[in-house]
Parts: C-alpha cells; structure tokens; sequence
C-alpha cells in the first residue's frame, strides 16, 4: 500500500524515518519539494486570463491551456505539441500542478515580465 508523508514536522518526520527503516527492498522512496500553491495557481490562471482576453499568437486567439503551454515551455519546463485533426496544434504532456513553489514563482514572473513588455494591462486577481 503506497504512503505518503508530507514532513512538516519533526513527528512527520519521525514517521518517515520509521517507514523507511520497516521498508522490504526493492521499495522506492521519492522525495520532492512542495508542489505550487493555490495562490499561486489562482494567480497563475489570473494572468493567463488577461493575456487571452488582449492578446492573439500569430493573429489566432489561443486557448488558456495552449497560453499556459507556451509559458512553460518558454521556462523549459517539458511540453509537447500535437497537431489535430483540423491541424491546429495543442499541448500535450504538462501539468503545472506538479511544479514547485518556486519553479511556479519563476513562471508566473516570467508571465509578468513578457505581459509588461507587450502592454497586457493586468486585473486585480492577476496582481494579487
């Protein structure tokens, strides 16, 4: 049965310590830091938001998943393209969710930055 511990604490600690010392071999341990916060997402989609309400992408209106695609992409976080059956292309293979605090801080301010370069003038959600 898999577990999950999220050390926040010195007894959450204790308690990985303790799984990992009765582990059988052969058992993966996987340690990653904290995922991106709700803040952040709420920000993040804020953001996205107001760029497709102004902005085109090569005189096309994109959808907000396609947005945050090239965003991550542009940060060099793992995405990929496909091409549809009408030929269009769209993203495959990311997830935002998984980044961390602060891979989530760099994407959101790299969004800032590009935003304030093209003249994207920002909402009260997007800012806060």
């Amino acid at each position: 049965m898999p577990a999950i511990v999220r050390i926040t604490d010195e007894a959450t600690r204790a308690r990985a310590q303790h799984w990992a010392r009765i582990a059988e071999p052969g058992v993966t341990v996987t340690f990653r830091k904290p995922t991106r916060s709700n803040d952040q997402n709420a920000k993040l989609w804020a953001m996205i938001n107001d760029i497709r309400q102004q902005k085109e992408k090569h005189g096309k209106d994109m959808a907000a998943d396609v947005w945050k695609a090239v965003f991550m992409r542009a940060c060099e976080h793992e995405v990929a393209f496909a091409t549809g059956l009408d030929g269009e292309p769209f993203p495959i293979g990311f997830r935002s969710s998984q980044l961390s605090v602060s891979q989530m801080a760099d994407l959101i301010t790299f969004i800032i930055q590009w935003g304030d370069e093209v003249g994207v003038i920002w909402s009260k959600e997007a800012k806060a």
